[in-house]
């Protein structure tokens, strides 16, 4: 949408940076607007950055930005963009909820960036609506609002709403908007200056297949690791994993062995731990919910197993964040 609506006007877009906003994320989503200006030689974007107060914002890596105004400033604006990072499960001002509701009554596009989804469902504004986050927030979002739909795509684009995963994903979502609004040519051009050599789709998955992620080729032992991530609050026997890829319990043991240097028993132990500590950093659940949701029977076990691990207990671990 142009800035009043004539087509020959710059489309407008504002970037709401919260505190510990996600620098990369917000640098892949404003530079292909950028790009996509030179690149055409003419003025197709046109872009505004918020805050609270239109005071700087300090990013998660510590650098700050300052704004071009106030979120009292953009009392009308067709496209709103919100960039959040680290502890966005924290955040919580409704002013800003407020202004967000304000501006979705007034017909603007609505979008987030990394995980912005946070404060977008905050506001009630994805509430029938598909969304996603950065894959190392989906745990968290979804025992935090189990009624919205979150998916572990690069980004979703549903109607008037706009939200993507973190680090490169946004040039993704902005090249797929580009190329919507002035042609694949101009994207491909974009997505060229930036030597990124294919431009991804909505329908491609955040996360590295297990394959690469592991480095490992053994079908059944890819099988299995897929089973218990996909199981971590009701952790299956490791019986029924070996009878799934039709192995004896020995064989999976030997399979863990060599290429992971584990056994399938710990291996799943950390992978709920590590779960488990992305809930305690990214919710508000309590300590025993945290244990529960992580295949634990009880607090004090959860703690045992988590200090054994990480070297300090849940609640010990939440206040070294705080």
């Amino acid at each position: 949408m142009a800035l009043d609506g004539r087509a020959d006007q710059p489309t407008a877009i504002g970037f709401l940076l919260v505190p510990k906003f996600s620098m990369m994320a917000f640098s892949a989503a404003l530079e292909p607007l950028r790009a996509a200006n030179r690149m055409s030689g003419r003025e197709l974007y046109a872009w505004r950055l918020f805050t609270r107060d239109g005071e700087a914002v300090t990013s998660s890596g510590g650098v700050s930005i300052m704004p071009h105004a106030a979120i009292a400033e953009a009392t009308h604006f067709p496209t709103m963009i919100v960039c959040a990072g680290m502890d966005v499960h924290l955040y919580r001002e409704r002013d800003v909820l407020s202004w967000l509701r304000r501006l979705d009554r007034q017909g603007a596009r609505i979008g987030s960036l990394c995980t912005g989804a946070h404060v977008l469902a905050r506001a009630g504004l994805l509430d029938g609506y598909r969304c996603t986050i950065h894959w190392e927030n989906i745990p968290g979002f979804v025992e935090e609002f189990p009624d919205i739909e979150v998916t572990s795509e690069l980004f979703e684009i549903d109607r008037k709403r706009m939200t993507c995963s973190g680090g490169i994903a946004p040039l993704d979502m902005m090249l797929h908007m580009i190329a919507t609004e002035h042609g694949h040519e101009l994207a491909a051009m974009v997505s060229d200056q930036f030597i990124h050599d294919r431009i991804r789709g909505p329908n491609d998955h955040q996360r590295m297949t297990l394959q690469s992620r592991l480095g490992v080729r053994d079908a059944k032992l890819i099988s299995v690791i897929a089973q218990m991530e996909a199981n971590l609050e009701e952790p299956l026997s490791r019986e029924i994993l070996a009878a799934s890829v039709g192995l004896s319990t020995r064989q999976l043991e030997r399979l863990f062995r060599k290429h992971l240097k584990s056994t399938p028993k710990h291996y799943y132990l950390e992978l709920r731990l590590r779960r488990s500590r992305q809930l305690l950093l990214q919710t508000s659940m309590s300590v025993l919910g945290v244990a529960l949701a992580c295949g634990f029977v009880s607090a004090s076990h959860f703690s045992k197993c988590y200090r054994e691990f990480f070297g300090r207990t849940p609640r010990e671990e939440r206040r070294a964040a705080a």
